[in-house]
């Protein structure tokens, strides 16, 4: 008796699974992102506007900032597992706060449940006309011969691009001076200012300045080439052991989400990610396109833990 009630149980699961995904979405979606209009709504914007086409239910892409990104992403964590409020995380909200925040009030990998890796934002080292290196060897090369005299600027202590020059550092082994910013504008400002030589940047904020030549770009921070500049080399020619963690946004939604809401919520985005306007419009603002299942989200958060956590250790940084 007991055997036929479990299995009579298991049954009604089985097909109440692809009814619940074909019910969704039920109302309204809401993409939540943790911070101010910037780098993540390039990408997010466009997305939400034809996941409201595709799904005919009105999305609202709804910037909260706050806590570098940690009170929204708490919010979605400790929200409806229904699939209709939706997180645009990133690897800083997802992996290096792991190391950098006390008390986080999240847990990135057990609160959540991955949907989709988005995009991967291209970074890079621009430097001011003026120094005498014009390419990654020429700039090591440099930083050896006049040891403590380069310095890099950087969107803050403990930031991606802190963190990277730290890396940099450990793997060439030279000792380029950190200069903290409080953005990536006051930061590339001071380059094309003269004021300090170096700084570890996006693609998609350097842009218009290599552009117009207020400063030179001396190489791709990832570990491949960017398909938009392939005569630019990586770091990783010739380092090979500088491998950067992933910097990716992604989607998320909380824990207790139904997998086949996951998976429809996946395969949606995914297919907006890969048409020819959304691909265009990433490589024209200096990101690459992810995608895939959310396996490979999963993979990215728990690597980007582990990497982050190794640079940061080796850095001294302490958490706030």
């Amino acid at each position: 008796m007991r055997a036929s009630f479990a299995l009579a149980l298991a049954m009604a699961g089985a097909l109440a699974a692809p009814a619940c995904a074909q019910s969704w979405p039920e109302k309204g979606l809401r993409i939540v992102v943790g911070f101010p209009p910037g780098p993540t709504d390039v990408m997010g914007r466009p997305v939400a506007a034809k996941l409201q086409q595709a799904l005919g239910v009105n999305v609202v892409f709804e910037n909260r900032p706050g806590a570098n990104g940690a009170i929204a992403t708490e919010q979605v964590a400790r929200g409806e597992a229904d699939g209709h409020t939706i997180l645009l995380g990133t690897a800083g909200t997802h992996a290096t706060a792991v190391h950098l925040v006390k008390n986080l009030r999240y847990d990135p990998v057990n609160d959540f449940a991955p949907v989709i890796a988005a995009i991967e934002p291209v970074t890079c080292i621009v430097a001011h006309p003026s120094l005498p290196a014009n390419s990654f060897p020429e700039l090591i090369a440099y930083a050896k011969a006049n040891p403590g005299k380069l310095s890099y600027g950087s969107t803050g202590i403990g930031s991606f691009f802190h963190l990277f020059g730290e890396m940099l550092n450990q793997k060439a082994g030279v000792g380029i001076v950190h200069v903290p910013y409080k953005g990536a504008d006051a930061a590339i400002t001071d380059v094309m200012g003269g004021h300090i030589p170096l700084v570890y940047t996006s693609l998609s904020t350097a842009g218009p300045h290599i552009q117009s030549g207020a400063v030179k770009l001396i190489a791709i921070l990832e570990p491949k080439r960017f398909a938009k500049m392939p005569t630019v080399p990586s770091i990783s020619e010739f380092l090979p052991s500088f491998q950067k963690p992933s910097t990716w946004f992604g989607f998320f939604v909380a824990r207790k989400t139904p997998e086949p809401i996951v998976n429809r919520i996946n395969a949606e985005i995914d297919r907006i990610l890969n048409t020819a306007e959304i691909l265009g419009l990433m490589e024209q603002n200096g990101y690459s396109v992810i995608g895939g299942p959310p396996e490979k989200l999963r993979d990215l958060v728990a690597d980007g833990i582990a990497r982050f956590g190794e640079i940061v250790k080796a850095a001294g940084i302490q958490a706030e």
